[in-house]
Formats: C-alpha cells, sequence, structure tokens
C-alpha cells in the first residue's frame, strides 16, 4: 500500500464514525421494534390506513382523537413494523403495511376502528386498508362493521341500566299497593267528613 488511503487518519476517522453511527442506528431500529411489539402484544385490534397526503395538523387531529378514545396511533417503517408482528396475535396485518401507513391499535376493541372509521368520513386522504381483531383478519368492510359496535362503556352502561330496571320495577311494585291502599282510606274519610 502507498502512501495515502490505508494510513491516512482522516479516512480511519471517517470510517469509524460510520461504525457508530451504524450501530446508534441498529440500536435504534432494535428499540423501535420491541416498542412496537410491546404494543402489539398487548393490543386486541389494529387497523391500518394510509395516510399520504394528510397534514400535520390533520395527523395530530387523528393523534388527539385515538388518544381520547384510549387508542395509540403509531407510523412506523414498514420493515420494522412486519419485524414487530412477528409472534403476535395481529400478526395477519403484515400483508397490509405497503406504502406510507398508519396503524391504530386499543385495547378496547370499538375505539381504534370507530375513530378511524370517523376520520376517514372527513379526510378523503385517509384510506383504510384493513386490520386485526386478535387473530382475525379485517378486510374494510369487517373495520366498518366493527366501528358500529358500541364501546365497552356503552355496553357496561346498557347493562348497568338493565340490572338497575327490574329492581326499580319491584321497588315500584311494592309501594304500590300499600299507595293504593293509603288512597282508598283517604277517599272513605273525605266521604265519612262530606257526609
Amino acid at each position: 500500500m502507498g502512501q495515502g488511503e490505508g494510513c491516512n487518519p482522516a479516512v480511519l476517522l471517517a470510517e469509524t464514525a460510520n461504525r457508530k453511527e451504524l450501530a446508534v442506528d441498529r440500536a435504534a431500529k432494535k428499540e423501535a421494534v420491541d416498542s412496537l411489539n410491546g404494543l402489539f402484544q398487548a393490543t386486541s385490534v389494529a387497523v391500518v390506513a394510509h395516510y399520504s397526503g394528510l397534514t400535520v395538523a390533520q395527523m395530530q387531529k387523528l393523534r388527539s382523537q385515538m388518544k381520547q378514545a384510549g387508542a395509540s396511533v403509531k407510523v412506523s417503517k414498514n420493515r420494522l413494523a412486519k419485524i414487530a408482528l412477528e409472534g403476535t396475535d395481529v400478526v395477519a396485518i403484515g400483508s397490509l403495511l405497503k406504502g406510507p401507513t398508519v396503524i391504530a391499535t386499543s385495547d378496547d376493541p370499538v375505539a381504534a376502528p370507530k375513530i378511524a372509521v370517523e376520520f376517514a368520513k372527513t379526510n378523503e386522504k385517509f384510506v383504510i386498508l384493513g386490520g386485526s381483531m386478535g387473530k382475525t383478519v379485517l378486510n374494510v368492510d369487517g373495520v366498518k362493521a366493527l366501528a358500529s359496535l358500541p364501546s365497552l362503556d356503552e355496553l357496561r352502561g346498557k347493562l348497568v341500566g338493565l340490572l338497575v330496571a327490574p329492581a326499580t320495577k319491584i321497588a315500584q311494585l311494592s309501594t304500590a299497593p300499600a299507595a293504593k291502599v293509603a288512597r282508598v282510606v283517604q277517599a272513605y274519610a273525605s266521604k265519612s267528613e262530606a257526609a
């Protein structure tokens, strides 16, 4: 080797810096994959959509609406997301990850689909591709059907209403005979006073 490239300190320094950047980049990718995998392990439903053309303000609005509903939105490189999906129940959404995609997840099986469908109605650039509820793969119609169901909180409210209604009726019926007797006695008392 001649004088120059093999022993040049500037070249060696640049190569060392590149190796460090690659190591940091790999570590960041591994951390992103681990984070996504944890999210996919914990979720009961995932919705995949294209978001190309949405403004930053629209994406912030989507994130805000999802957060209020107890859901979350993740934008990730598709290759990393596919790696993170391995070993999870929602692994089936991997085939949908093509192009600029966003993944909405929630513990409530209705929250993420409901917000995604509502958001798609007002933003034509947000296109739902499909999703997964547990191991069940959902097409676009499946996501829309899931979105039309009442949320867990609404179902709980209806259930409490159903449980409370019979008790209320029983209480009304048990007090009704006493009220009738009191009215009859009052009517006889009024008659005898009038006479």
